[in-house]
């Protein structure tokens, strides 16, 4: 079957009103927030070189910021705002999703419109200026009658490049909460979609390039003072943007929205609980590709309704128990600790993924390397990679601290990229997941854990404070506990990580595990 034969496509297609909508809508509130921040900025401080300096280097520090990790930044601090005003005030506001990405995205777009406003009205000749004065026209009448209209054409591509980067930039958006076009791409990467990926670069790849298209074109009519080319740039965009937005503004709004962490075990679990509504009669929704203090929070605000999470990333890094302890103990500990943010464990589903270390097994054998005390002598000759937050994590410093491990190079990867590095010789040990199918895939084994380093990871699942007392949400994924063993759990997880759409696998893996 060719790349475009496949069928993947047409699911590709069936989210794109939602995502692209989505898109457009961060995208343009972003800009509009950018524009009205940088313009009157540019216009106060073009005759001032201290404040003109020090803005267009504010302006510029933002753009060295990677777009991701600004993104990330808002959301703790909004977060925070929040609480504070729900405090204070009485008053509270969603810190996850739109917020965030607008504000962030705003200060993306600043610089360039700030530097082609200022070039802009320095670039006009001084004799036009001396001669509206000559006239009696005021400072502000100038300014808006004969600079602004001659330097337009040069604002315009400030626009315009701001238009692009923030359409760029917000497919980033969609780790803290916002869909996007992102959706496709970090969704497929994490599942190894390639069709997604694909599908999602275009999509956003299209937009930009018809924005500023358009843009150019209102630009060219600026310039050249051509009212229809100027009149038609507009009544593009203005088409282009009801076009985009119509059919998602048109949709019915989900009742619930099930959350998902950033690896394909999470997109498959998330896909069944989201089907498990539909199937009780519920209309749900699903905000993947969400960080693990991220998704949390959502929870714990309402802004999600439903997650899985594993007991030992709760037990260690949400609420920062030191050491490790007993399944039966982590358990009790969690309901207490999630009780008091009003978070209801609903149950575990019959599975647990803890993170584990893992080698080939041919290599393991030759070495003879069975636990991870046998790896600590070795270590110091070889190279580990984990995912993006592992090495960050408590966990890591206590197995070091447990083993004495201390690894040449420590690497971090996408997860699924590790398991291949790990098994064509790239890396020597992996951080991998007990649960993980690839495992098998590529003859690794789990190296033994004698000292219990490593807490318990049973998958279970999280109810947010307003869906606790909700008998339909309550009822819809009671039977999910409970039901999922790990060898089915590894092999939905083999079948998502070989190309297969989460929707597909999530119902495979239903059937073999229902009642």
């Amino acid at each position: 079957m060719s790349l475009f034969g496949d069928p993947r496509w047409g699911e590709a297609l069936a989210n794109l009103p939602d995502y692209l909508g989505a898109h457009v809508r961060v995208s343009l509130a972003a800009l509009a927030l950018g524009l009205a921040i940088s313009l009157p900025l540019a216009m106060v401080t073009r005759h001032n070189p201290i404040l003109r300096g020090a803005l267009l280097g504010f302006a510029g520090i933002v753009q060295t910021i990677p777009g991701l990790a600004l993104l990330a930044l808002f959301y703790p601090l909004l977060l925070a705002l929040a609480a504070l005003s729900a405090s204070t005030l009485g008053v509270g506001f969603s810190a996850f999703g739109f917020l965030p990405a607008v504000l962030a995205l705003a200060l993306y777009a600043m610089l360039p419109v700030l530097r082609n406003t200022i070039t802009g009205l320095d670039g006009i000749d001084p004799a036009l200026v001396e001669a509206a004065q000559g006239v009696g026209m005021t400072p502000r009448q100038t300014l808006t009658m004969v600079e602004l209209p001659l330097a337009l054409p040069v604002i315009m591509a400030g626009i315009r490049t701001a238009a692009v980067w923030v359409i760029g930039t917000a497919t980033l958006s969609t780790p803290i909460g916002q869909t996007s076009l992102g959706n496709y791409i970090f969704a497929g990467l994490q599942t190894q979609n390639w069709v997604l990926v694909l599908f999602g670069c275009a999509a956003a790849a299209v937009l930009a390039l018809a924005v500023d298209q358009l843009l150019a074109l209102i630009e060219r009519g600026l310039r050249l003072r051509s009212r229809v080319r100027t009149a038609l740039g507009g009544v593009g965009l203005a088409a282009l943007v009801i076009a985009t937005l119509a059919p998602s503004l048109a949709g019915t709004r989900s009742t619930y929205v099930v959350g998902a962490k950033t690896f394909t075990e999470q997109y498959v679990l998330a896909a069944l609980i989201e089907q498990r509504l539909e199937a009780a009669g519920l209309s749900a929704t699903t905000r993947a590709g969400l960080g693990s203090s991220v998704i949390y929070d959502a929870l714990k605000s309402g802004d999600i309704d439903a997650y899985v999470d594993y007991s030992g990333t709760l037990w260690a890094n949400q609420f920062k128990h030191p050491g490790i302890a007993a399944r039966d103990q982590v358990l009790a500990d969690l309901k207490q600790d999630l009780a008091k943010d009003g978070v209801t464990l609903l149950g575990d589903l019959g599975f647990a993924n803890a993170y584990a270390l893992v080698m080939p097994r041919a290599r393991a054998e030759a070495l003879g390397i069975r636990s991870i005390a046998d790896l600590a002598a070795r270590a110091p000759a070889m190279t580990i990679a984990g995912d993006y937050e592992f090495f960050s994590r408590p966990e890591w410093a206590h197995l070091r601290k447990t083993y004495g491990l201390a690894f040449k190079t420590e690497r971090q990867m996408q997860p699924d990229f590790m398991y291949a590095a790990v098994a064509s010789g790239e890396v020597d040990v992996i951080a991998g997941y007990t649960s993980d199918g690839l495992i098998a895939k590529y003859d690794l084994v789990v190296l033994d854990d004698p000292h219990r380093a490593i807490p318990p990871y049973d998958a279970v699942l999280l109810l947010s404070p307003k869906g606790a007392g909700d008998a339909k949400l309550r009822d819809a994924l009671t039977p999910l506990l409970g039901r999922i063993g790990i060898d089915a759990m590894r092999e939905a997880n083999l079948q998502a990580g070989s190309g297969k759409t989460p929707d597909v696998v999530s119902r495979a893996l239903w059937d073999r595990v229902k009642p």
